[in-house]
């Protein structure tokens, strides 16, 4: 196996062409990973979320690493690893066209509202319904390996 590093055309592709991730944050110096849906545009991952502790988390501190794996077979895959800052898109007037540009992009996919969407013991202990989080990790920077198969 060939390992390589991949130039910014070709994190860009890996980025473009895949839409599940895991988004690392950190509070307290723990660290919490957890698989998201995203969006892609040249400048930001949009993600939607219902409240909860990645949410709470990234508010606390917005600094975040996406991380898309690109898997082929065992012996050739993409990887590319994202790290930027955590902007939230509430619900009102200052944040109307980032979040239907959020949403325009994420319902381009079928389900695009899963993961994010279930939150069953939350509903169940509260009672209530809650309201869904838009928000995007700007891209900081981005790097990118590729493993290819040595030829036999």
């Amino acid at each position: 196996m060939t390992l390589t590093i991949m130039d910014n055309k070709g994190c860009i592709d890996v980025l473009s062409s895949n839409h599940i991730a895991h988004l690392a944050c950190v509070r307290d110096n723990r660290p919490y990973v957890v698989p998201i849906q995203y969006a892609f545009d040249p400048r930001n991952l949009y993600i939607f979320s219902m409240p909860g502790q990645k949410i709470d988390w990234l508010r606390d501190n917005p600094k975040a690493c996406v991380q898309v794996t690109d898997i082929r077979d065992t012996g050739e895959w993409r990887s590319v690893v994202v790290d930027g800052d955590f902007e939230e898109y509430p619900d009102g007037d200052q944040w109307h066209d980032a979040r239907l540009h959020a949403w325009s992009l994420l319902e381009k996919r079928a389900n695009w509202w899963e993961p994010g969407s279930f939150k069953p013991e939350a509903q169940a202990v509260s009672g209530d319904t809650l309201a869904p989080v838009f928000f995007s990790v700007r891209i900081g920077t981005m790097s990118g390996r590729h493993s290819i198969p040595d030829a036999a």
